[in-house]
C-alpha cells in the first residue's frame, strides 16, 4: 500500500512516516519548508494553498491512503481551505483520507466532549480547524476526522522544549495551572491514526490520552522524567492573561478506544514509565 503523509517533516508527521515505513508501506511525504530525514521516503514540497500542486502530488504518488498531519496555525487558507482541497483530490484519485483535527474546535464551556459534540471554537485557529472538519466530511464523507490534544514525545515536542527552557531560565513565560487538556504520546497517536485508516470507518473520532492535566502538571511530569528541577517551573493563570482560548477541554475517547487495538496512554504512564 502506498501512503502519503501530508506534513511529514513535522512532529506528528515524522512519527507517521517512521511507523508507515516500519510497517512496510511504500511511503511518500510532503513538507512546507524542508524535507524530513527519513530514508526510503519520497519527499514532495507542497503548499496546501496551491490547488494545482495538491492535484499534481496526488496524481504522481497515487496513494491508497492520505494522512493529513499538516499544521498551518490560524492561517485560514492553509488550515481551513487546504484540507478541503486535499479531500477533493482524495476523492478524485480514490484515496482513503485521515484528517487530523484538534480539541481547539471546542470552547471549554462544557469541559467534557465526545464525538457527538458540535464545534464552538473561540479562537481563529479553532475556527479554521472546525471549518476544515466540516469541509472535509462534506466533500469526502468516507474520510476520518481525528481530533487530538497536546502531543508529547520523548523530548521533541514544543511543550517539552518549553519545559526545558523555562527550567533553564532561557525562556520567558509561565505554565498555566488552569489550562487543562488530555495529552497524548506521539507514537500512540500515529499508531491509532494508521489503525483507524485500516478500518471501514468514517466521521469524527477522538484520539487523546485518558489523563486530564494542566499545562503545569504536565510540565512537572516532563521535568521529573528528564531529571530537571520541577520547582523552577513558573506558574500562572490563563484566565488572568490576555491569551484567547479555552481553559478546560477534555476529549472523551471511550467510544473510539473501544474499537482500537492501540492503547492511548495517559501522561502519567508515558512520562513516568519506560516506553
Amino acid at each position: 500500500m502506498t501512503v502519503l503523509i501530508i506534513g511529514g517533516s513535522g512532529f506528528l508527521g515524522a512519527e507517521l512516516v517512521r511507523q508507515a515505513t516500519t510497517a512496510g508501506y511504500t511511503t511518500a511525504a510532503t513538507y512546507a519548508t524542508r524535507p524530513g530525514n527519513a530514508s526510503g521516503v519520497a519527499w514532495y514540497p507542497l503548499d496546501l494553498r496551491d490547488t494545482g500542486r495538491v492535484d499534481a502530488a496526488m496524481a504522481e504518488v497515487a496513494p491508497r491512503l492520505v494522512v493529513n498531519a499538516s499544521s498551518g496555525g490560524a492561517d485560514w487558507a492553509v488550515t481551513a481551505e487546504g484540507p478541503v482541497r486535499l479531500a477533493m483530490a482524495a476523492v478524485k484519485y480514490g484515496s482513503r483520507l485521515v484528517h487530523v483535527s484538534s480539541d481547539a474546535v471546542f470552547s471549554g464551556a462544557r469541559v467534557h466532549y465526545d464525538e457527538s459534540c458540535l464545534p464552538d471554537p473561540v479562537t481563529p485557529y479553532g475556527g479554521a480547524k472546525a471549518a476544515a472538519e466540516t469541509g472535509v466530511l462534506l466533500v469526502h464523507p468516507e474520510a476520518v476526522v481525528a481530533r487530538t490534544s497536546l502531543i508529547i514525545g520523548e523530548g521533541g515536542s514544543a511543550h517539552e522544549r518549553a519545559v526545558h527552557e523555562l527550567v533553564a531560565g532561557t525562556r520567558d513565560g509561565v505554565l498555566f495551572t488552569d489550562d487543562i487538556r488530555c495529552p497524548v504520546h506521539v507514537a500512540d497517536l500515529a499508531a491509532a491514526l494508521l489503525e483507524l485508516a485500516s478500518y471501514d470507518t468514517s466521521g469524527i473520532h477522538h484520539l487523546a490520552g485518558p489523563d486530564a492535566l494542566s499545562r503545569h502538571e504536565l510540565g512537572i511530569l516532563i521535568a521529573r522524567r528528564d531529571g530537571l528541577d520541577a520547582s523552577r517551573l513558573p506558574t500562572g493563570l490563563r484566565a488572568d492573561s490576555a491569551l484567547p482560548g479555552a481553559l478546560d477541554v477534555r476529549l472523551d475517547i471511550r467510544a473510539t478506544q473501544r474499537n482500537l487495538r492501540t492503547r492511548l496512554r495517559g501522561a502519567h504512564q508515558f512520562c513516568l514509565a519506560p516506553t
